[in-house]
């Protein structure tokens, strides 16, 4: 896998003619991987993705201290006995089931929720409260096109690539 690609979104043309310039060959665990990569491309967008949400798909807000909380070491999102902090917790394993970084929340109306990327504001997207699906790109793969997408753990382990 080639380094550079191994941690950023890119369209699947680009994955398959990176992949071989690096491999030269295709075995059952190369095919696996790109077969896996294709059906990670093919999902619809959807919130979750791109920041923390609660089962039913709302955004669920960041809570008091979160970021100091997070870098405790007896934080590792495992459960402990520590009162009062389920909340954290919860919020954790949300951020953790999100498939791109660097996405923050600018609008949660009534109908509509907008993000935006963190160090490029141009870079919006707008998510329909009804299906929580996102109204600009289809899916994935359409959402390809924008560079420096970086993939979390959880959408590289989702893809097959070991990091």
């Amino acid at each position: 896998m080639p380094t550079d690609a191994s941690h950023k979104l890119i369209p699947m043309t680009t994955f398959v003619i990176e992949y071989y310039s690096n491999e030269g060959y295709a075995d059952l665990q190369t095919l696996r991987l790109m077969n896996n990569y294709a059906n990670f491309l093919k999902q619809s967008l959807t919130l979750g993705m791109f920041v923390p949400v609660d089962p039913q798909g709302n955004v669920l807000k960041e809570p008091k201290n979160y970021a100091i909380w997070k870098t405790l070491e007896h934080n590792d999102g495992k459960k402990s006995d520590a009162v009062g902090f389920e909340e954290h917790r919860i919020y954790q394993t949300a951020e953790r089931n999100c498939l791109f970084e660097g996405f923050e929340l600018v609008y949660n109306g009534y109908s509509v929720v907008r993000i935006v990327k963190s160090n490029n504001n141009s870079v919006e997207l707008s998510f329909s409260k009804n299906d929580l699906k996102c109204s600009t790109f289809k899916d994935i793969e359409a959402f390809s096109v924008l560079d420096e997408i970086s993939l979390t753990p959880k959408a590289l382990k989702t893809i097959g690539i070991k990091k």
